[in-house]
């Protein structure tokens, strides 16, 4: 089922946290660490949106993550 992660700023890091939840996934230093952290977790829950907010709290950038291929091509 797919889910949806925020990256979120908390004083001088970034936090992770699912749509709906109230304590975070996990916690950065820098945006660049929490977004690449919110796209994994998105692709292991089978897809999902992830939402990038600025440290004025708009989003600043979205992204689609695709449910995964469950038949690759072998190669």
């Amino acid at each position: 089922m797919p889910k949806n992660y925020e990256v979120v700023p908390n004083g001088d890091g970034w936090d992770v946290i699912a749509s709906g939840g109230e304590r975070a996934s996990s916690r950065h230093d820098t945006q660049e660490q929490a977004h690449q952290t919110a796209r994994r977790l998105a692709r292991n829950a089978g897809g999902g949106e992830v939402r990038i907010h600025g440290r004025d709290g708009t989003i600043r950038q979205s992204d689609t993550i695709a449910k995964p291929d469950p038949f690759p091509p072998r190669g």
